[in-house]
């Protein structure tokens, strides 16, 4: 990160305990990271190591048990819960391993959702959900409802979605998981060409190498921490 750039994301120290019972499950013991505007980065590292519970934290999912967050500028879990829910979905965008698409809707009415619980004029909402399915190769399957979609053009339709409300920062867990070699491919190369055209910052947990090996750079998250940057 260059000297006097101000980062997108600073979590400093966060931690994330869960009890169960009389058992204490440490998940992050103390995380520090930062994040540019406009990075691609990889979170790294073997099942269970915590590295959906950090994307949890920093799409503001879920409150961490000790630390800080700031995105944008904002101290995240300072704020009340309706307080934080408004950020979320003007700030964050998500997108799953399992899509979450809504069966009885069609692509372009998935798409234009965030925008409108964000309380955008509807006529907005379409026309930006509608460019969105044109850049991501939907433009003539955006009334298609999503059973009528394949797995790839699924998953294209949920990062269209994503970036619905021009979120500051993309959230994926593990986005090409469930796809073949070719559609993660196209997914791939999809993100990339997003992250050129609007400057948005993705950060996206993954066991695939093809898609740490395309980001700017990978985390490694070990013990709960940060244990190297690549």
């Amino acid at each position: 990160m260059s000297a006097g750039v101000t980062p997108l994301v600073q979590a400093r120290g966060l931690e994330k305990r869960y009890v169960d019972g009389p058992a204490v499950v440490e998940v992050l013991r103390g995380l520090d990271l930062d994040i540019v505007a406009g990075e691609r980065v990889a979170v790294i590292g073997e099942s269970g190591v915590g590295k959906s519970t950090l994307l949890h934290l920093l799409g503001c999912l879920d409150a961490p048990t000790g630390g800080r967050l700031l995105i944008d500028g904002a101290d995240v879990f300072s704020r009340s819960e309706s307080e934080i829910a408004a950020f979320r979905n003007r700030t964050v965008g998500f997108v799953f391993q399992f899509h979450h698409l809504l069966g009885d809707f069609t692509a372009l009415e998935n798409v234009m959702l965030p925008a409108l619980i964000a309380r955008e004029a509807p006529r907005e909402a379409r026309a930006r959900a509608a460019a969105l399915l044109a850049r991501v190769g939907l433009k003539d399957r955006m009334d298609h409802r999503p059973g009528e979609l394949s797995g790839g053009e699924q998953q294209r339709v949920a990062v269209a979605r994503a970036l619905s409300t021009r979120p500051a920062i993309v959230i994926m867990d593990e986005p090409t998981g469930n796809l073949d070699k070719t559609n993660g491919e196209n997914v791939l190369r999809m993100i990339g060409d997003l992250r050129a055209a609007t400057g948005t910052t993705f950060v996206i947990a993954t066991h695939d190498p093809s898609v740490a090996a395309a980001a700017d750079r990978a985390i490694s998250i070990v013990d709960g921490r940060v244990a190297q940057a690549q």
